[in-house]
């Protein structure tokens, strides 16, 4: 037996172990590291670093959710005032196209008059404002009528 040992190198706790003396008992590979890291075992030595490792994954957590939400409601906004520069762009292009349209016609109507001291070009100190009409008097409703409350529907309905 010992020059069979010399011949395959095994230690003498080998030799001991298959003989049957000292048993280990076997483990699955990831035991050992299951062990070391039980939430239960690290409970029970340090309670308080237990529980600041609970409230330090609470937070992360709750973290990662406003991160989330707070990337949900950028892109929205982002999405809002996108849409609301197109439409001011929209303007814009609308009332530089009334502008042309109204020196075009303003050119031809100076142009197409005999006598061109007629038509001035206009500018807002030449405009004249008149007053608003008086508002006409309600016409009278019969007696079953004045007891209904007419007014403005809400929109929608």
């Amino acid at each position: 037996m010992v020059a069979s040992n010399l011949l395959r190198k095994t230690s003498p706790q080998e030799s001991v172990a298959r003989s049957g003396g000292l048993r280990r008992p076997q483990r699955r590979p990831l035991q050992v590291i299951q062990g070391s890291l039980s939430s239960r075992q690290a409970a029970r030595r340090s309670p308080l670093l237990a529980s600041l490792h609970r409230a330090a994954d609470g937070t992360l957590a709750g973290l990662g959710l406003c991160m989330l939400a707070l990337s949900g409601l950028t892109l929205h906004w982002q999405n809002h005032w996108g849409k609301s520069y197109q439409q001011l762009e929209a303007a814009q292009v609308l009332e530089h196209r009334l502008q042309e349209s109204a020196a075009q016609l303003e050119q031809h109507y100076l142009g197409a008059v005999r006598k061109p001291g007629w038509l001035v070009p206009t500018s807002s100190e030449k405009l004249i404002y008149l007053p608003q009409p008086p508002a006409q008097a309600a016409p009278a409703r019969s007696p079953l009528a004045v007891n209904l409350q007419l007014g403005r529907m809400p929109a929608g309905y």
